[in-house]
């Protein structure tokens, strides 16, 4: 499956860098790196994201529903 991480607030999106792949947010869908694991997604969440970012893990695949970690 093929996930990306999305601030509730602001709407961007935290992704791996295309670059050096160190995480970063964008405000492009098309910029964010699909993650492809929630174990990753949960440590990318608790390792970048504060609480006011409210963030979401999206299923690419599944783009009507959000996923609860």
């Amino acid at each position: 499956m093929r996930y990306v991480i999305q601030s509730a607030t602001t709407g961007a999106f935290l992704a791996p860098s295309y670059d050096d792949g160190q995480p970063e947010w964008v405000m492009l869908l098309c910029e964010a790196v699909a993650v492809d694991d929630l174990e990753t997604c949960a440590q990318l969440i608790e390792d970048h994201c504060e609480p006011f970012h409210r963030a979401m893990v999206v299923d690419l695949t599944e783009l009507h529903r959000s996923v609860s970690l």
